[in-house]
C-alpha cells in the first residue's frame, strides 16, 4: 500500500497483478458518494506526494469504489468558503491547481476509469490524466455555471484544449451532463466499455502508452499549451458563442458568459497563466449574490429531497393509482403517472371527458416521441398504463386515488364520499385542490386519517412542485404514501399544513393584492409587467393572471378574503372592484378565452401570443382613482413586500416547516426568480431590518397587507436572519 486515507487509497497491485502500476481509488468511508471536500483534497495532496516518492512506477489509474466516480466538490462547504472572500478562494484554488498539476506532470502515463457520474471537480480531476476510459452508462460534465460560478480547478483550461473551444463552451456554459457516446465523439474520452471491462481497458491503455503505441507526452503537452486557434478563429468561436449564450442565459445569470470570457482570455496562454485567469474569474463570480443564492438553492433542494426521502421510506410503494375527473388536469396527472411507470385508472362520469383526458395524455406522449425521449413502442407501452373508465369497478385494488374534479367544495365532498365507499380501507384519498381546506373536505369521510391534499400545478407535466397538504386528521401514513407517489411521478413534494390557499397560493395572492393596489392608484399594468419581468419573474402579474385565468383568480381571492379578512378582505385595497374583478365581470378570463389584460393570438407553433389590448386598458382605467407614475423600485417594493411577508407568516404559523421548503415551493410552484433564492433569502439579502423599515413605510399608506409581523420586527432588532451566513 502506497497510501491509505479515509477517502483515498493508493496501491501498487491491481487486477493484472502488475506491481509497476499504481491505482488511486476514491472510496470515501461512511459516505454513499465521493465528493471532493476540503478534507478529501488534503488527502489527495498527501496521496500524490506518496506516489511521487514511490520508485519503479510505470503508470497510474484513477478509479472509484462507489457507483458514481466523483459527483463534484462538497457544495455544503461553499457558503462558508465564499464568505471568506475572493483572496481566500483564489489561494485555495491555487493549492488545488498545484495538486492537479502534479498528477498531470507525473513521469509516467496516467488514465482515469470513469465508472459513473463524474461532475464538476470530479470531471476536472479526470482531465488531468493523459487518457480516459468511460463506462457506457456513465456521464461527465461541468455544471458549475448552474451554481453561478465556473469550473475553477482547471476545467476552463483543460477541456477546450482536449475537445476544442466550441464543444467546451457548450459543455461549460450549458452545464450539461454528457453521455459516454457524446464524450467519445468529441474526444473527451478515449474508449467506452462496460463497467466490468473498465479496469482491463485502463491497464491496456497504459501498456500501449509504455510500449510507445500511444504518445502520452504529446497528449499532455497539448493540454498545457495555448489553444490552437488563430486570432480570427478565436474571435468567431468566442464572440458568436457569447452572443448566443447571453440570449439563452439572460441578464441575471452572469456565470456562462464569464466562463466563456475566462476560456477566451486563457486561450493564448500556457497552463500556469491560463489557470491564473480562471482562478481570478472564479473568485469574482463567487462573490456575487447570484452565486450565493444559487448555491443556497442547491442546498435547499437537498433539504427538500432528504425530507421527501424520509417520508418515502415509511411508505409502501403505490402500485396502482387512480384519478377522478378526466379532462386536461386529469389527463395531465394520468400522463405523469403512466410515463413514470405507475399504472393509473382515469375515471369520469362523461365519455367525452374521458376522451379529452386520453387526448391530453396522447398529446404529451407524442411530444416526448418527437423530442426522442421515448420511442413509439415505449409510448404505446406507457400509454397502456392509463385505463379509462366510467365506473368504479376496478377501484377495489387501487392504492391511492387523486380527486381532480371541479374546484367546488360540495362537488368534491360528494365525489370523495362516493369513492371512499368503493375502495379498500387502506386506500389513500388525495384531493387536487388549490384552495379548499383539506380539514373541511374530510368532514364527511369515514376515514379522514386516509385523506390529504395533493395539489398539482398547471401544466402538470412541466411544473415540478406538488404540495402535499396535511389536514387536522391526516395520518403520517397518508402523507408518506402521497409523498412517495409524488416522487415516483418525478415531482418534488413539499408537505404543508392546511390553511386557505395552503402555501403557494396563500403567498401568491398578496402579490396579486399588491398589483390590484397599483392599478387602483393609476399604475400602467403593462409597465408593471415589464418591471417585474426585468426583476426576474418569467411573466409579470397581469400576464400571470391571464395564464391562471380570471375566474380561477376571483374564486381563489374569495377563499383568501374569507380566510384572512384583515389583510386580504378585498384584494383590491378597498370596497370597490379590483382590476381582476372588472376583467372577470367583462368576460375577459385570460388565455382560456383569448382576452384578459392582453388579447391572445396564435403564433406559428399554435401557442397563445399576447398583444396589447385597448379595451382592457380602458377597463383598468375605470378602476384607477388617480393617475400616478411609479419608479421601478416602487413597483418592485409594492409587489414583493406582500409576497415576502406572507411567506414569513406561513413559516411563523407552521404552515411550512423550514425556510428551505418555503423558498423552494415558490421557485418550483410560481417561478420565483431562482437567482434571488426565494422570498426569505430575498429578505436576508436586503437585510431583515431594512426590509422591515420598507414594509412599515408602505403599511402606513397601504394597510395591513404590508405590515410586518411582531416576530419579524424582533428579528430585525436582534440582527437575526432566516439563513445563517454559511447555510445553504
Amino acid at each position: 500500500m502506497i497510501y491509505q486515507g479515509n477517502a483515498i487509497t493508493v496501491a501498487r497491485s491491481n487486477e493484472s497483478g502488475s506491481e509497476d502500476i499504481a491505482t488511486l481509488t476514491f472510496d470515501h468511508q461512511g459516505e454513499s458518494v465521493n465528493t471532493l471536500s476540503s478534507a478529501v483534497i488534503a488527502e489527495l495532496s498527501d496521496a500524490v506526494k506518496a506516489i511521487q516518492a514511490e520508485s519503479g512506477l510505470k503508470g497510474l489509474v484513477l478509479a472509484s469504489g462507489k457507483e458514481a466516480f466523483i459527483v463534484g466538490a462538497d457544495i455544503t462547504e461553499f457558503q462558508a468558503m465564499f464568505g471568506k472572500g475572493a483572496e481566500f478562494l483564489e489561494s485555495m484554488l491555487r493549492q488545488v491547481h498545484d495538486i492537479f498539476n502534479a498528477i498531470e506532470d507525473l513521469p509516467f502515463p496516467t488514465v482515469t476509469a470513469i465508472n459513473g457520474l463524474a461532475l464538476g471537480g470530479g470531471c476536472e480531476i479526470l482531465l488531468t490524466t493523459d487518457f480516459r476510459v468511460m463506462g457506457d452508462k456513465a456521464k461527465i460534465g461541468l455544471p458549475e455555471t448552474q451554481l453561478g460560478i465556473l469550473p475553477g480547478w482547471g476545467g476552463c483550461v483543460r477541456l477546450p484544449r482536449l475537445i476544442g473551444a466550441d464543444n467546451a463552451i457548450e459543455w461549460i456554459a450549458g452545464g450539461t451532463q454528457n453521455k459516454a457516446d457524446v464524450a467519445l465523439k468529441v474526444g473527451a474520452v478515449d474508449a467506452v466499455v462496460t463497467n466490468d471491462q473498465l479496469a482491463a481497458a485502463a491497464l491496456d491503455i497504459l501498456a500501449r502508452a509504455n510500449a510507445g503505441e500511444l504518445d502520452y507526452e504529446a497528449r499532455r503537452a497539448e493540454k498545457k499549451q495555448p489553444l490552437k486557434l488563430n486570432a480570427i478563429e478565436q474571435m468567431m468561436a468566442f464572440e458568436t458563442a457569447k452572443g448566443y449564450v447571453a440570449g439563452k442565459a439572460g441578464p441575471h445569470y452572469p456565470a456562462p458568459i464569464e466562463a466563456i470570457k475566462a476560456i477566451q482570455k486563457g486561450a493564448g496562454e500556457e497552463r500556469a497563466r491560463a489557470q491564473a485567469i480562471e482562478t481570478k474569474a472564479f473568485g469574482k463570480l463567487a462573490m456575487t449574490e447570484v452565486a450565493y443564492n444559487l448555491v443556497g438553492l442547491f442546498m435547499n433542494d437537498q433539504v427538500v429531497k432528504k425530507k421527501g426521502g424520509k417520508f418515502e421510506k415509511q411508505a409502501q410503494p403505490i402500485k396502482q393509482a387512480a384519478v377522478l375527473g378526466a379532462g386536461i388536469m386529469g389527463g395531465g396527472i394520468a400522463y405523469q403517472s403512466a410515463s413514470k411507470g405507475t399504472p393509473i385508472l382515469m375515471k369520469d362520469i362523461k365519455e367525452e371527458a374521458v376522451q379529452l383526458g386520453l387526448k391530453e395524455a396522447r398529446k404529451l406522449f407524442t411530444k416526448q416521441v418527437e423530442r426522442k425521449k421515448f420511442t413509439t413502442e415505449q409510448m404505446a407501452e406507457k400509454l397502456a398504463n392509463i385505463r379509462p373508465t366510467l365506473s368504479y369497478g376496478d377501484f377495489g385494488h387501487v392504492d391511492l386515488v387523486v380527486e381532480a374534479v371541479v374546484e367546488n367544495p360540495k362537488v368534491k365532498e360528494a365525489v370523495l364520499a362516493e369513492v371512499e365507499a368503493v375502495v379498500s380501507e387502506e386506500t389513500i384519498l388525495a384531493s387536487n385542490t388549490s384552495t379548499i381546506s383539506i380539514t373541511r373536505l374530510a368532514q364527511n369521510l369515514k376515514r379522514p386519517e386516509n385523506f390529504c391534499g395533493m395539489h398539482f400545478f398547471n401544466p402538470v407535466h412541466r411544473m415540478p412542485l406538488v404540495e402535499v397538504i396535511r389536514g387536522e386528521k391526516t395520518s403520517d401514513a397518508a402523507v408518506a404514501a402521497t409523498v412517495a407517489y409524488a416522487r415516483a411521478m418525478g415531482k418534488t413534494p413539499i408537505v404543508v399544513n392546511d390553511c386557505p390557499g395552503f402555501l403557494v397560493n396563500r403567498v401568491l395572492f398578496p402579490y396579486f393584492g399588491g398589483f390590484s393596489l397599483l392599478m387602483e392608484q393609476g399604475a400602467d399594468y403593462q409597465r408593471v409587467d415589464k418591471v417585474m419581468e426585468k426583476f426576474g419573474w418569467p411573466m409579470g402579474p397581469a400576464y400571470l393572471l391571464d395564464v391562471v385565468g380570471m375566474d380561477t383568480a376571483v374564486h381563489a381571492g374569495e377563499v383568501m378574503a374569507e380566510g384572512f379578512p384583515e389583510r386580504m378582505g378585498s384584494l383590491g385595497g378597498s370596497g370597490d372592484k379590483s382590476a381582476i374583478q372588472v376583467m372577470y365581470d367583462n368576460d375577459r378570463l385570460g388565455q382560456k378565452n383569448a382576452k384578459g389584460f392582453y388579447a391572445y393570438e396564435e403564433d406559428r407553433k399554435g401557442k397563445p401570443k399576447k398583444v396589447s389590448d385597448e379595451q382592457a386598458q380602458a377597463l383598468v382605467k375605470q378602476v384607477a382613482k388617480a393617475e400616478r407614475e411609479f419608479s421601478d423600485d416602487e413597483i418592485v417594493a409594492r409587489m414583493m413586500v406582500p409576497l415576502c411577508l406572507e411567506t414569513v407568516r406561513c413559516l411563523e404559523d407552521g404552515i411550512v416547516e423550514t425556510p428551505a421548503e418555503a423558498d423552494m415551493a415558490l421557485i418550483y410552484g410560481i417561478g420565483f426568480p431562482p437567482f434571488r433564492g426565494g422570498a426569505l433569502r430575498y429578505i436576508d439579502a436586503m437585510g431583515v431590518a431594512e426590509f422591515v423599515k420598507l414594509a412599515e413605510g408602505l403599511a402606513e399608506e397601504l394597510g395591513p397587507l404590508y405590515a410586518p409581523t411582531d416576530k419579524l420586527r424582533k428579528m430585525a432588532d436582534s440582527g437575526e436572519r432566516f439563513y445563517s451566513q454559511d447555510q445553504g
